[in-house]
């Protein structure tokens, strides 16, 4: 997941052996946790939390599709009162219904189970599709390949992997997205590239600097199938409720600003340029105007590197950090789909000659992966230091890109398209 130098001799500090120290404790602490947090009778956990939490509202969108209740896929309290009935320790628990209204009909199957094996059987796809997507990604990296066990054990140990679970998230099937597009792109399949990228369309703000980018390079092959693919995904709900509930789910994100608080009620969990400003700066057009300004310099850079002939690991991490940094909405499991990243750039940087820009980027990496741990104490220092660190992480990407005389010209290891 992350830079493994085989020996401190190299003179990095990022050995595999540290890195396996590192990833095991991090895991046992982690998941021993939340195993001993979980293991109480009923629904709700030794903190008094409901088990899954993000879950009940997708179970709740399930049932109401099960019911073909079109017309409160928006009602707060509609689903306030079903959420109640279908799982009692859920009582009074309320979601901001964001979803399109397809991701109620892709639910329905598990809401015909009860609320606790449903969330089993969701944290158990959540895994598989995790595991997999790491996998193949881990296969298709040569230099990586004497790494397996320390993939392995960084891969469980990541932090938003395991925010995901507890979560009970969607964000493993954007990894889904982004992966699959990811080995389209490298075999040139760019409009199948492009489906796989559109069906974004669910968590619509994760596919907004791809968009941007690819519109700006002119790649009309992966606009053309991203736009037909979104358009299937969205006419799926219109075909099961009709086309004036697509109508409301568009209404609702054009007034999504005046919700920000219920969306983001604790915003240490957010990591993204726009909380990132709006954290430090208490005047919102100010900050509003600052997350428009780095976002677009963001995106400049990640056009910049995608408009030269360069190894397609680098702008492909680009990309996904762009994604990160420029979606208006990112809480902390959905750095779930930087995992591409972690294991796309640790593979072009073990190739690398050992200089200060690799070796700067691989710190940069340790540094994206862990800082979200210690988000919770944005609270007190209103800095989300894990947005400083991928945006360095762009910045020295593009800086290293630039030069055509650095290592990062040569290619003989690194996965190019």
């Amino acid at each position: 997941m992350m830079t493994v130098s085989s020996s401190s001799s190299s003179g990095s500090w990022l050995t595999a052996k540290r890195l396996r120290a590192h990833g095991t404790i991090l895991a046992l602490c982690l998941w021993s946790l939340y195993v001993w947090n979980m293991a109480t009778p009923g629904l709700r956990d030794r903190n008094g939390n409901l088990k899954g939490t993000d879950f009940l509202h997708l179970y709740t969108l399930g049932a109401l599709a099960n019911a073909h209740r079109g017309a409160d896929l928006y009602d707060m309290n509609a689903q306030l009162a079903l959420a109640a009935q279908r799982v009692p320790e859920a009582a009074g628990i309320r979601y901001l219904p964001l979803y399109p209204p397809q991701i109620s009909v892709f639910f329905a199957p598990l809401a015909h189970l009860s609320y606790g094996r449903a969330l089993i059987l969701w944290w158990g796809c959540c895994a598989v599709v995790y595991g997999v997507c790491c996998y193949t990604l881990w296969r298709a990296c040569p230099n990586l390949r004497d790494h397996g066990s320390t993939a392995a054990l960084l891969a469980v140990a990541f932090p938003a992997f395991f925010h995901l679970i507890a979560w009970g998230q969607t964000s493993a099937l954007a990894l889904a997205c982004f992966t699959l597009t990811f080995f389209l792109l490298r075999d040139r399949r760019e409009f199948l590239a492009g489906v796989a990228l559109g069906c974004l369309i669910f968590k619509p703000q994760l596919g907004l600097a791809a968009a941007i980018v690819f519109l700006s390079t002119g790649a009309w092959k992966i606009v053309l199938g991203a736009a037909l693919s979104a358009a299937a995904q969205l006419g799926v709900g219109v075909v099961y409720y009709g086309a004036e509930f697509l109508r409301e789910w568009l209404r609702v994100l054009g007034n999504v600003r005046s919700v920000l608080s219920l969306l983001e009620p604790k915003l240490y969990q957010t990591h993204s340029l726009r909380t990132f400003w709006s954290m430090i700066v208490p005047w919102h057009s100010v900050s509003f105007a600052l997350y428009v300004l780095t976002a677009l310099i963001i995106l400049g850079l990640t056009i910049a590197c995608w408009k030269r002939d360069q190894p397609f690991s680098l702008r492909y991490s680009a990309l996904l950090m762009a994604s990160v940094l420029v979606a208006p909405h990112l809480t902390v499991y959905d750095l779930v789909i930087l995992a591409p990243a972690f294991i796309l750039l640790a593979d072009w940087l073990v190739g690398q000659p050992l200089v200060p820009s690799t070796r700067w980027l691989g710190t940069l990496l340790y540094l994206v992966y862990m800082l979200p741990l210690i988000g919770p104490f944005t609270r007190w220092t209103h800095v989300q230091l894990s947005v400083v660190a991928m945006a360095a992480a762009v910045v020295l990407i593009w800086k290293v890109d630039r030069r055509g005389n650095s290592p990062i010209a040569v290619e003989g290891t690194a996965v190019t398209s």
